[in-house]
């Protein structure tokens, strides 16, 4: 080509295959709630809601929200009335309880208020990622939401366009240019996340740069611009670990609003390659059969990833049945 620059060949896309039982809900992507999107353009539904008692509240400060135990022993949001102060706060639509089995009049509407961080220690504050995975499916809806719209709000307070101040607006759902009048949206970030099998049916795990030790999960990496979701997975598989995948086959996603990233969860076959590690970002990497894997969680030389993570439901996919995990998210 005369340009000097090695071209490296590239594995040709050839589209996602789709599991016909993918490996169901993980612990975030959990909601049965109405998100009732066509009435959030109505400037007085926010007003209103605050004025109604039987309006539910989840408290947010900083990324905590205000837990307890039921009645059940089961972990749960404390989800209170609106109070007088929650009008000077920034306070975010959720939705309504799902039409089925509640009377329109009836069904309960949720709103998430962010208070100063700070509050008062006797209130049971935790993190999603701490009792994400011992919630049920209304409350880890209703805390995913609320950290995913509060996170961007919190980094989106001037306009990208000219720098001016940006307010909520849209029952909190978007931010408008006080000097421009132009409408910004939450940001959303997709991000693949893939289990790499050989042909010994062998699973590949890395230790990122930073990981606490024995701390392993799987490859994953943004989307880029102008980029298909099979074309991420190859090139950051290829990029991490100089191996070459085919066979991508979708499992399923998650939201994971730390701070606001989508995983889309994958698994693939290895099909060329050697393996290389990204210096800058792998520590190491090692492949598993089965019995290894069980072996090294046993002996403690394995933490696996979180229950909470799409990566915990991917591997095991891949196990066949789940698997003890310390429960420290990384993925």
């Amino acid at each position: 080509m005369g340009s000097g620059v090695a071209v490296r060949a590239q594995t040709r896309v050839t589209g996602v295959k789709v599991l016909p039982e993918p490996i169901g809900r993980p612990a975030l992507a959990r909601s049965d709630l109405d998100r009732a999107a066509h009435l959030r353009a109505d400037p007085g539904l926010v007003p209103r809601l605050l004025s109604d008692p039987t309006t539910r509240v989840v408290s947010l400060a900083g990324d905590r929200a205000e837990c307890g135990l039921g009645a059940d022993g089961r972990a749960g949001l404390v989800l209170r009335a609106p109070v007088p102060e929650d009008s000077g706060r920034l306070t975010l639509f959720l939705g309504f309880d799902p039409a089925e089995g509640h009377p329109a009049g009836e069904r309960a509407a949720y709103l998430a208020v962010v208070e100063e961080p700070g509050q008062d220690d006797a209130r049971g504050w935790a993190t999603l990622r701490r009792v994400g995975t011992m919630l049920g499916d209304r409350d880890a809806g209703l805390f995913t939401t609320a950290v995913a719209l509060a996170n961007w709000h919190a980094t989106h307070t001037h306009c990208p366009r000219c720098g001016s101040a940006t307010i909520p607006a849209t029952s909190g759902w978007t931010r408008l240019c006080e000097s421009g009048g132009s409408q910004h949206f939450p940001r959303t970030d997709p991000a693949v996340i893939c289990s790499v099998i050989d042909d010994q049916d062998r699973i590949l795990l890395a230790q990122g740069r930073g990981w606490p030790p024995g701390r392993m999960s799987i490859l994953a990496g943004f989307v880029e611009p102008g980029e298909a979701l099979e074309a991420a997975v190859v090139r950051e598989i290829e990029e991490e670990s100089g191996l070459v995948v085919g066979e991508v086959t979708y499992l399923g996603d998650q939201p994971w609003p730390f701070p606001a990233s989508l995983m889309l969860g994958f698994t693939a076959r290895v099909v060329g390659g050697e393996l290389r590690l990204q210096e800058d970002e792998i520590e190491s990497a090692r492949w598993f059969t089965r019995e290894e894997f069980a072996a090294a969680i046993d002996s403690g030389e394995l933490l696996p990833s979180s229950s909470l993570s799409i990566a915990y439901r991917i591997i095991e996919h891949w196990y066949g049945r789940p698997f003890p995990t310390t429960d420290i998210p990384v993925r």
